[in-house]
């Protein structure tokens, strides 16, 4: 350090890089590279710790009748491909599918006027299922330089927008095709990849609409089989789905969000966090033509989507792959279905009403699930 500088770089091949700052601007610098250095070291931290969880792939999901291989799912990329069904130009997929009588039909399930979120934000906490895409950050933004305290109520905020304890809503571009077609990686309805330094050029989040209110229907499998969770690991399959319908009553059908609960919240408030994303109840992938079949316009799960690990060699999530890539069905992770399963489970009715806005982050690739469930 030189006066009021910071020598930021020492190196046999580079020389010193010297910027000349003020006291407060020093103070964010320091701010910012022990955030940075913090954030380092929790990841590698936890990225070390989750290597000692082990998980095993469900045994169900090797059974013959279940299996599903790298070319079952290429078979399905041609079989359940939504590419040009809402035109060329479309960048909404599945969401199309909300259409103004389905809105109309969603606002009559209100009949107690009780509200509850689907959403989970991020935390501030240092845990094995938060912070491994970058920190999570909050700060006063308007700092007086002689007090440092703050000298107007402004702050900022960091976070990833895929982080682990945060439910959001994947953009479509989110994921390309398994291999590229003629030297070029492609998403979902015929788009070229188009990934640049600004994000996703095309499906971004900002091009699937702001808002929607569609009817939300939860499957709720613990209360089904009469569990507080599912067990890391455990496959959904079709028959279970079917089964909740014969439960609760209720026929999953096209422009539905659908939400699968697997207890993932409750079991992290009881047990802790553990590596959910590589040990996680969820759907198996011989669900995917069902959910084509039923039309569903939003999948949302409290984990992953995919059960982790997913039993298909050589890809652990092609749910994930499938709906957005091949479907065009945009898909939620972490969504917080914990309140909402209380309340469904007290008035015995687990359909109603579901709100949904979107942040439009220019060429984003997911944004916060901001959603609620009224009853």
């Amino acid at each position: 350090m030189r006066g009021l500088g910071f020598e930021l770089v020492r190196s046999e091949f580079y020389p010193p890089l010297t910027l000349n700052v003020t006291p407060l601007e020093r103070g964010y610098i320091v701010k910012i590279y022990l955030s940075l250095l913090v954030c380092s070291l929790v990841f590698f931290l936890l990225t070390n710790a989750s290597s000692s969880q082990d998980f095993n792939a469900h045994s169900s999901t090797q059974e013959s009748s279940r299996l599903v291989t790298l070319d079952t799912l290429s078979l399905w990329e041609q079989s359940l491909s939504n590419w040009g069904r809402w035109g060329a130009n479309d960048q909404r997929g599945t969401l199309n599918l909300i259409t103004p009588a389905k809105t109309r039909e969603a606002a009559a399930l209100v009949q107690e006027g009780i509200t509850v979120s689907l959403q989970h934000f991020v935390t501030m906490e240092r845990a094995i299922d938060a912070g491994a895409f970058g920190p999570t950050d909050h700060w006063m933004s308007r700092i007086d330089e002689e007090t440092g305290m703050p000298a107007f109520a402004l702050d900022e905020i960091q976070f990833s927008l895929h982080d682990g304890m945060l439910s959001h809503l994947d953009a479509l571009c989110h994921y390309r095709t398994r291999e590229q077609i003629n030297g070029e990686w492609y998403i979902f309805n015929g788009y070229r990849q188009n990934l640049g330094p600004d994000g996703c050029q095309d499906l971004a989040i900002d091009r699937m609409g702001t808002s929607y209110i569609t009817r939300g229907v939860l499957v709720d499998m613990p209360l089904m089989k009469g569990v507080d969770w599912l067990e890391p690991s455990t496959p959904i399959y079709v028959e279970d789905l079917e089964a909740w319908e014969e439960f609760s009553g209720i026929r999953i059908g096209s422009g539905d969000a659908l939400l699968i609960r697997t207890g993932r919240w409750l079991k992290r408030e009881k047990e802790g966090p553990w590596a959910y994303n590589r040990g996680g109840a969820g759907l198996h992938a011989s669900v995917i033509p069902w959910l084509r079949e039923r039309d569903i316009s939003l999948l949302v799960s409290d984990a992953v989507n995919d059960v982790q690990p997913s039993g298909v060699e050589g890809i652990n999530r092609p749910v994930h792959q499938l709906t957005q890539v091949t479907i065009g069905l945009p898909i939620v992770d972490n969504g917080y279905l914990k309140d909402v399963a209380e309340t469904a489970r007290r008035l015995q009715r687990w359909e109603f009403m579901t709100s949904i806005q979107i942040n439009p982050v220019p060429g984003g690739t997911a944004s916060p699930f901001n959603a609620n469930a009224t009853f």
